[in-house]
């Protein structure tokens, strides 16, 4: 029986061990998607406890405590912060088979130099040791990050959001670079109720009258300059049901107005409105060399009484199942006819798509990029050891892993960068199997480029940074 989690965790044969110890495991850290707080970074803050560290915001955390009958009290409401940690501790011991019991155990052996596993009966042991280090100036969120070895990070930020905290860290000596990521997706989703409001905001920061389809472009088209001035090199699309249906300007117009009138719009009419937008700022994106994201297939606010009371990004989402592949296609290719597909990153939530978008981001490439649309890293509910092998073993069988961009947190906590070392585990001994089947050559120069490739220098080369 192997020791739990040890140096080779998850490495099996010795092609997997030499690959992750000499190669991946010294890699540094591109982040190019997450939900960190920039303004926690800008103020260096430091978590009072564990719980603060763990429970503030993250949604798997909370869906599994839920799992285990706990009140809300205990998940995200005013419960004392050590008994939300012991509710925790519990339900992390009855996480067998979940990889947020390989992600917490990591963050207590890079962070804290904990391996004791966490359980009630250790729970109080745990807390004492962990606080106490947190309380120290190695655990501002600053130095969590540089610990990992961050070289950047791109958080996700709304088109009318004025940038201040990335502002003002370009102007500090901070080693990682903080970048900031374009979402308009309150621009694209008209059919939210909150729209009209929206609208008005974003036409306040342009500095413009938005009273169309048209207007909408010209001021996120603005404010894609303003956040190029920030260092934004990506951007990130939510893309939930008919997301492209082709359509005139004027018809793009027309149903912005009908909308903003208080009209009720088709399903068809909300595809040609998004379509309208998304393909625009596509062009943009191409014209300033932004990567765009796109992050289909989320059932989003399922529970409807639980949305009431604790608003999005809760815990309350699955994955979705429409059929989206021809879409998808006309979509890039209403870009590419003009040779103005940007570079692109497909995701989808449901895993069941794997084969259908490795194969789509093979129909579009480009002189002098590797693989300009990825396949992207399995997001969400597939960030797991299952999921990562299926996700990289459709990439290998229909397009190239080893021009991968790798693996990112989609995470709101700032102990999540053990992720990165749990996908590079696995990618390691996915690589080392193939080669000690015989269905690779050992030839470890080649297989340490490809590995340190996909664990940092694609994601470098992509986004437009030098190495």
């Amino acid at each position: 029986m192997k020791p739990f989690m040890d140096a080779d965790f998850l490495l099996q044969t010795d092609t997997a061990k030499t690959l992750y110890h000499e190669a991946a495991e010294k890699m540094p850290i591109f982040d190019y998607h997450n939900h960190l707080n920039p303004q926690e970074i800008l103020e260096d803050r430091q978590m009072e406890n564990l719980t603060r560290v763990w429970l503030g915001g993250d949604h798997y955390k909370w869906r599994a405590m839920r799992a285990m009958g706990f009140s809300e009290d205990l998940i995200t409401g005013n419960a004392d912060d050590y008994d939300k940690y012991l509710a925790f501790a519990e339900t992390i011991e009855n996480a067998i088979g979940n990889p947020l019991y390989h992600w917490i155990h990591l963050e207590l052996q890079r962070y804290f130099g904990i391996t004791t596993p966490l359980s009630r009966a250790t729970a109080k042991e745990l807390w004492d040791e962990a606080n106490a280090k947190l309380q120290t100036k190695e655990f501002t969120v600053r130095n969590l990050i540089l610990n990992q070895h961050v070289s950047h990070l791109c958080t996700t930020d709304d088109p009318a959001d004025d940038l201040h905290c990335h502002l003002a860290l370009q102007k500090e000596d901070f080693a990682c670079r903080v970048l900031p990521s374009f979402r308009p997706d309150r621009a694209v989703h008209l059919e939210k109720p909150d729209f009209p409001e929206y609208v008005e905001k974003l036409a306040a920061a342009a500095g413009r009258t938005i009273a169309s389809a048209e207007d909408m472009v010209h001021a996120l088209s603005c404010r894609l300059d303003f956040f190029l001035s920030a260092g934004c090199v990506v951007s990130d699309h939510s893309l939930e049901g008919c997301f492209y249906v082709p359509c005139t300007a004027a018809e793009a117009n027309d149903v912005f107005e009908n909308r903003m009138n208080g009209g009720v719009l088709t399903e068809k009419e909300l595809g040609m409105y998004k379509g309208f937008l998304l393909t625009n700022l596509g062009r943009l994106y191409h014209k300033h060399n932004i990567a765009m994201q796109l992050h289909i297939k989320a059932l989003r606010n399922n529970s409807k009484r639980m949305f009431r009371a604790l608003g999005a990004d809760t815990g309350f989402d699955s994955m979705n199942d429409f059929a989206f592949a021809p879409m998808l296609g006309a979509f890039l290719n209403d870009m590419d006819e003009d040779d103005a597909l940007p570079k692109t990153v497909l995701y989808s939530l449901n895993p069941g798509d794997n084969p259908m978008l490795a194969s789509m981001a093979g129909n579009f490439a480009a002189p002098g990029i590797r693989s300009k649309v990825q396949f992207g890293t399995a997001w969400w509910f597939n960030d797991h050891k299952t999921g990562m092998i299926a996700q990289m073993t459709s990439l290998a069988n229909l397009g190239l892993l080893a021009n991968f961009v790798g693996m990112l947190t989609d995470s709101r906590s700032f102990l999540s960068y053990t992720r990165h070392e749990y996908f590079r585990r696995i990618l390691c001994e996915l690589i080392g199997g193939w080669v000690e089947n015989g269905e690779y050559p050992a030839d470890y120069k080649t297989l340490k480029e490809i590995v340190c490739g996909i664990s940092y220098n694609n994601a470098v080369d992509y986004f437009g940074f030098d190495l």
